[in-house]
């Protein structure tokens, strides 16, 4: 079907819906396929259940006449086009995030700060990809939306590419880069080449910007090797204070974590401001600063940028910090790679508590440089101060064989059913625990037993 047809119907339906579960009455049901099922088979069910189309790309599940059925070559296609059809409508901002870590940390504190002022489209959760960036963008209401803000994540080369040109951003950031996903993108340039695949078509939209950490060697050098200055008008810049890092919009230092964040910020040729965050870890300075960054540029005044940063509060998983009735919690579970693994438990190191435990699950997707890289973990979490080490993972058990030997309790673990078990045996008390793993390991399933 020719896009603007499509487009007419979404207009009239402009509710769209994936899961034939969830079908509001009026909505698209789009009839995507996966490994292991056909969105074809449910579209009878979606329209039953309330949807008012069904976008299918099999035609022998169009009943004869039936006009609801909309045939097309891909369905999946299809939603990404009707995406970038729709997006090219919005005359408001777009900003795409996306980076190896705190891109969605970042995407919602510049959410929390930009809608003191506007009202701001953002993706929910971590929608970020093939999948959820179109059904992100047609939730964008031209008469109730001033801004987009679209997460885009990636663990291949091409993948941020192929979204920003669904995206067609006005402005972009890469929040840093990582050593993550190596099992797909093959080598840390993998990831810098295809993470700067948002650099490349910033750089070569006339009108667009990016916004940068100049604290960042390895996003300067991405934007080098694309003959893009950093000071020049294109890019919109911060900084960590005292990084040598003029000109900038704004710049902050950590004031104190331990072991939430407080900081303290002042833009330029101004007077410094000093909040109080509810985030876990020193590394999130970069993340405040990038929203503070943004705020500033869309003039969201100075007090207000304050009382949003003070307000925010973490995702769940996400350096959430919690207090239990038994223990205090850093919880970081959500995803883990050597640079995240090593920010967490550098900045647990520096945290003051009477007694300290981490828990640390395998660290997924990194390749031939899986087994160095928890090695250097293993290294790192015997050395950050605390009592008890739990490693779960084969990943980890592996690293522990060349260990060396220590006086702490040290304990490896299976997967989490054999640290839930061990919880259950002897749980620990009065202790400040670090939890971080990947999403995989499960470890988001232990705080309610601690």
């Amino acid at each position: 079907m020719d896009i603007q047809k499509l487009y007419t119907i979404y207009l009239e339906h402009p509710n769209v819906t994936t899961d034939s579960r969830r079908c509001p009455k009026g909505s698209i049901f789009f009839a995507l396929k996966g490994d292991s099922f056909d969105g074809n088979r449910f579209a009878a069910k979606a329209l039953e259940a309330g949807s008012a189309v069904a976008v299918v790309d099999d035609a022998t599940v169009i009943p004869d006449g039936d006009e609801r059925y909309i045939l097309v070559s891909d369905v999946l296609q299809a939603l990404q086009a009707l995406a970038a059809y729709h997006r090219q409508q919005f005359q408001g901002p777009v900003l795409q995030v996306t980076g190896t870590n705190g891109k969605t940390t970042t995407k919602e504190l510049i959410a929390a700060v930009l809608s003191q002022r506007y009202r701001v489209l953002y993706t929910q959760g971590n929608l970020n990809n093939h999948i959820g960036v179109p059904l992100t963008l047609l939730r964008l209401r031209p008469g109730e939306h001033d801004i987009a803000i679209i997460e885009t994540g990636a663990n291949h080369p091409g993948e941020i590419a192929f979204l920003t040109n669904i995206v067609q951003p006005d402005y972009g950031l890469i929040t840093n880069v990582g050593r993550a996903h190596l099992e797909g993108f093959g080598s840390f340039e993998g990831v810098k080449n295809t993470k700067g695949e948002l650099y490349d078509y910033l750089g070569q939209k006339a009108t667009a910007h990016i916004f940068v950490n100049k604290s960042n060697s390895d996003l300067q050098d991405m934007l080098a090797q694309r003959n893009i200055d950093c000071d020049s008008d294109k890019c919109i810049t911060y900084a960590r204070e005292q990084a040598n890092a003029m000109p900038w919009v704004c710049e902050g230092s950590v004031a104190s974590c331990n072991p939430a964040l407080r900081i303290c910020w002042r833009p330029c040729h101004e007077a410094q401001h000093e909040v109080q965050t509810q985030l876990i870890g020193d590394y999130n300075l970069d993340n405040v600063l990038a929203a503070i960054c943004i705020g500033l540029h869309f003039q969201v005044p100075a007090q207000q940028i304050d009382a949003a940063l003070a307000d925010y509060h973490p995702s769940l998983g996400r350096s959430e910090y919690r207090k239990t009735a038994h223990n205090e919690l850093i919880i970081d579970a959500y995803n883990a790679n050597l640079t995240s693994m090593t920010a967490a438990l550098s900045n647990f190191s520096h945290i003051s508590h009477a007694h300290k435990m981490v828990i640390l699950g395998d660290m997924k997707e990194l390749g031939s440089a899986s087994h160095e890289a928890h090695c250097k973990v293993v290294g790192q979490a015997l050395a950050c101060g605390a009592d008890k080490v739990w490693f779960v993972g084969e990943e980890f058990r592996k690293a522990l064989d060349t260990a060396p030997a220590t006086d702490m309790e040290v304990r490896c673990f299976e997967d989490v059913e054999a640290v839930k078990a061990a919880i259950g045996e002897q749980a620990p008390a009065d202790c400040l625990i670090l939890i971080k793993g990947s999403n995989s390991t499960k470890l988001h399933q232990l705080p309610d037993l601690l």
